[in-house]
């Protein structure tokens, strides 16, 4: 059915990545992300995978899971989250949670109408996440909210706040005995003003969300390529080359889909540039 496609879908792509990765040389993470409280029997199916592979491997078969509850009473967000991190930890898998909501649309969730407090996490809130997960393991990402927005919008629409990052970790620290003990996470970072990342990232962020952008750069990709080629793709026979002319080497898929990926990878690259990420 469909959640075991789901599950199949993701364990595939994941054995997909680990398969090609030694050959690029570099470090990749395999990530599931935003799995709302309805999704957990997929995120039950990924997990029972990365036990099963780790049994076999000594490594799990993702890098990290997303358990995305925000729209759960706080405390029972992180009790669930606290839940499967205790049977991820020992493989060393990394969790990512959400604590207050991200507006906008994603993956078929629809925040566009929530209430503009709940746009904004508190030290309090960030501070029940750390003290309930730091127990288990300190490898937990917090995707604080701080004003963000899934989507693109225009300039002065959204009120982006990084400084609160800034406040939770100066809340948390001194009680703990370290100036910035939280990873924070960026989500809805699509559109978002380079000073408003370059703060987000002084104040704890070590990853951000830009899937609408990467969308849109994989369309525009594609759009450029047809614009470029508008003759030689009305058609199978016939350009302005004459009116015999094959044009299979214009609308052969892995010809504008690989214009599509490069035009992704250069915004992927923007996005690593602007987290300051060692790139070569």
């Amino acid at each position: 059915g469909k959640l075991q496609a789901s599950i199949l879908g993701a364990c595939a792509g994941a054995k997909y990545v680990r398969f090609v990765a030694p050959t690029y040389g570099i470090p990749v993470l395999v990530h599931s992300d935003h799995c709302a409280k309805k999704l957990l029997p997929w995120f039950d199916g990924m997990l029972k995978e990365d036990e099963e592979y780790f049994a076999k491997h000594g490594e799990p078969l993702f890098s990290s899971h997303m358990l995305d509850l925000s729209e759960e009473p706080h405390e029972e967000n992180v009790g669930i989250c606290a839940k499967y991190f205790k049977r991820m930890a020992p493989m060393k898998i990394i969790l990512e949670m959400e604590i207050g909501i991200t507006g906008g649309v994603e993956d078929g969730v629809d925040n566009s109408g929530v209430a503009k407090d709940k746009l904004y996490s508190t030290p309090e809130d960030t501070e029940l996440v750390y003290n309930t997960l730091s127990p288990i393991s300190p490898m937990f990402t917090i995707a604080a909210a701080f004003g963000n927005v899934h989507g693109v919008y225009k300039p002065g629409n959204v009120k982006l706040q990084p400084e609160l990052l800034d406040k939770f970790q100066k809340h948390l620290g001194p009680k703990v005995g370290e100036p910035k003990p939280f990873n924070f996470v960026f989500h809805g970072g699509s559109g978002s003003e380079k000073k408003d990342i370059e703060n987000a990232v002084s104040y704890g962020v070590v990853k951000m969300n830009v899937d609408t952008d990467t969308q849109w750069a994989y369309w525009e990709g594609l759009l450029k390529f047809y614009k470029a080629n508008e003759g030689y793709l009305q058609g199978q026979i016939g350009n302005p080359q004459g009116e015999d002319k094959p044009n299979k080497s214009y609308y052969d898929p892995r010809k504008w889909v690989r214009t599509s990926e490069e035009s992704m990878r250069n915004r992927v690259m923007e996005g690593f540039k602007d987290l300051k990420a060692p790139i070569a």
